[in-house]
This record gives structure tokens, sequence and C-alpha cells, in this order.
């Protein structure tokens, strides 16, 4: 099954990699991809799997403020996280979570390689090594990358998951190739 030209190596990424336009207003680093990221990614043959948006899911567009953008970016994104930890959105983060764990079962049952996971740091939800909370960009994980792991270490399954960031553009790139080119040398 699945005998053809398919690599059948993919990554999983954070909704706004692909889609500027769905972050948080006054975030945007880009007018529309996280180019370096996404070229590297199609240099190597990955199949890219867009994560849902857990912020625009569950709050929408606007996250709940139109004023928003108004604020500081940190001061905003901890506005977010907590807007994000209250029982409506919790229980909606957990239907994303659910589809996303799913469709990495699907992949894994029938053999692909799930290469890694690219969040975005800082991010109130896709962060991975650094997120927004009470104020401060601080170590951790988003509320979305966070409730993702606990799923996938509670089926025990690991996948290596990385953090970028679209003011650290050099960085950002040699991140995703450390994550790729590890994941090769093992095959």
């Amino acid at each position: 099954m699945f005998a053809d030209a398919r690599s059948k190596k993919m990554v999983l990424v954070a909704h706004c990699i692909l889609n500027q336009n769905s972050i948080s207003d006054g975030t945007a680093g880009f007018p529309a991809t996280f180019k370096d990221v996404i070229a590297l990614l199609l240099e190597y043959d990955v199949g890219v799997v867009q994560l849902p948006c857990p912020e625009l899911a569950c709050l929408g567009l606007d996250r709940g403020d139109v004023h928003g953008a108004e604020r500081p970016v940190i001061i905003e994104n901890s506005r977010i996280r907590e807007s994000l930890s209250q029982t409506g959105p919790t229980e909606k983060l957990k239907a994303i979570v659910d589809q996303v764990i799913y469709q990495i079962e699907e992949y894994r049952k029938h053999d692909f390689f799930l290469l890694g996971i690219i969040g975005i740091n800082r991010s109130p939800s896709c962060g991975v090594e650094t997120t927004s909370m009470n104020n401060e960009e601080v170590p951790g994980m988003g509320l979305f990358m966070e409730a993702v792991r606990r799923e996938l270490s509670a089926r025990e399954i690991h996948i290596d998951m990385i953090g970028v960031k679209t003011s650290e553009i050099e960085r950002s790139f040699l991140k995703t190739k450390g994550l790729l080119d590890g994941r090769f040398e093992k095959n």
C-alpha cells in the first residue's frame, strides 16, 4: 500500500508557518508564509501537515478582543493564553488535539515517518521551547503543543518537537535543518 512516488516522510507544522494571516493582529512577521522554513521542507521532499490554528478555532480571528493589537505582543499573548484556559476553549482545544492524534496514528499505522513537529515559540498555544504567560516570554510549551505532547506520551509515541520564531530567521532555518538532517541520518 502507498508504493508510489510519495516520500512517506512528513512534518507537522504550526498553522501560522504556512498561513501568517491566521495569527493575532499585530504579530505577523511575513505577508503570507515563513518562506525559509517552508522552502527547506520542500527541498527535503517532506510532506507538510498544517496543524489547525487552536487560537483561531477556539477564540476567533480577533482572539476575542478587537483591541488586541493595541497591547504589546507578550501581554496580548498572555491574555490569549488565559482565554484558551477557560472551559469552552479548553473543550474545543481537546477536540482539535484528538483530531491531530488521530492523523498521527493513521500515518504511523501505514508506516509513514513523522520527522517532527514544528511549533512557533512565544505563542501561547503553539510554543515549544517558549510560551507567553504572566506577561512574559517564559520557558515552556504553549497550551496546544503541551496537550499534543501529553496525548502522544499517553500513547507512547515520541515525535521530536522544535520551536521556530519569525523574528529569528537564520536560527529557525538551522533548527529546522537540524531536525531534518538528524532524522534522515536515523533512517
